[in-house]
């Protein structure tokens, strides 16, 4: 289990979008890449400059979700994630690993159940990843037993600071991964609503230990038109079960509701 880097610092809540990474090739990925259309969806979430205290601070998240096959055995997804696992060892570009099985209580996974959170230090960091031979090695394992497969890659904060001191960095956490599709004709300042009264929550529910969202930038065409990602940490059910139906929790939901075309949640406890 690799170090578990803290997310966001709380007493600033930095608003951000971003543009899309570089691209690589269909033969770089374990699944074939295609070049992505551009709808009114993503024009509606143009980015907006980071400050630059920020953008040094900025890494860059690959968050991977799985289904499998029916026909597929426990012992066939075990060497899936045992040979997911091992990539770190052999990339040195991702920086921090992290992986559990989905375990929202919501309903909303679409039938994903493996959830994978890599990070790199930059754009290049990912650009070394893709195309690694190890990388695609992992991919000739997958394949004969992935059913569907999720990729969102968003820029989050690094507070590495705050890692120097601190024992506790192995240990568990609840990762609340939730992903927005809006509605088409969703302007941006609408957009812009639901982006600040989401970063306002974590002053509001004290239940949220880490906070940290992005808009999507991957190169792959496996985002099934999601385009942004909120990254939402608790220390346990316990937290998470104080969040869900927290009023403030609820407010945000109804500023939310009327642009939202889709929305998918993946929950999994850090290893």
């Amino acid at each position: 289990m690799t170090k578990f880097k803290r997310f966001l610092s709380f007493a600033v809540f930095t608003l951000s979008f971003v543009a899309a990474g570089s691209l690589a090739s269909a033969a770089d990925s374990p699944v074939a890449v295609a070049e992505k259309p551009a709808t009114a969806s993503n024009a509606a979430t143009a980015s907006a400059p980071q400050p630059p205290s920020a953008q040094e601070q900025r890494v860059l998240r690959h968050a991977v979700f799985f289904s499998f096959k029916p026909s597929s055995s426990q012992q066939d997804i075990d060497a899936v994630v045992k040979a997911f696992v091992a990539l770190p060892a052999k990339i040195d570009s991702i920086v921090d690993f992290q992986w559990g099985v989905n375990n929202s209580p919501e309903g909303l996974d679409d039938g994903f159940t493996h959830c994978f959170l890599l990070s790199f230090a930059d754009e290049a960091g990912r650009d070394k990843y893709l195309p690694h031979p190890a990388h695609k090695a992992f991919g000739n394992t997958l394949r004969p037993h992935m059913k569907d497969v999720f990729v969102i890659d968003y820029w989050g904060l690094d507070d590495a600071d705050d890692d120097q001191g601190d024992d506790n960095d192995d240990d568990e956490e609840l990762k609340h991964a939730v992903f927005f599709k809006f509605k088409d004709d969703a302007s941006k300042a609408d957009v812009k609503k639901v982006e600040q009264a989401f970063a306002a929550l974590p002053a509001k529910i004290d239940s949220i230990t880490e906070f940290e969202w992005g808009t999507n930038n991957s190169p792959e065409t496996h985002d099934d038109g999601f385009t942004h990602c909120f990254m939402v940490t608790f220390a346990d059910d316990a937290g998470r079960a104080k969040y869900l139906p927290h009023p403030d929790h609820q407010a945000f939901v109804e500023v939310l509701k009327p642009i939202l075309d889709k929305v998918r949640v993946l929950d999994f406890t850090s290893k």
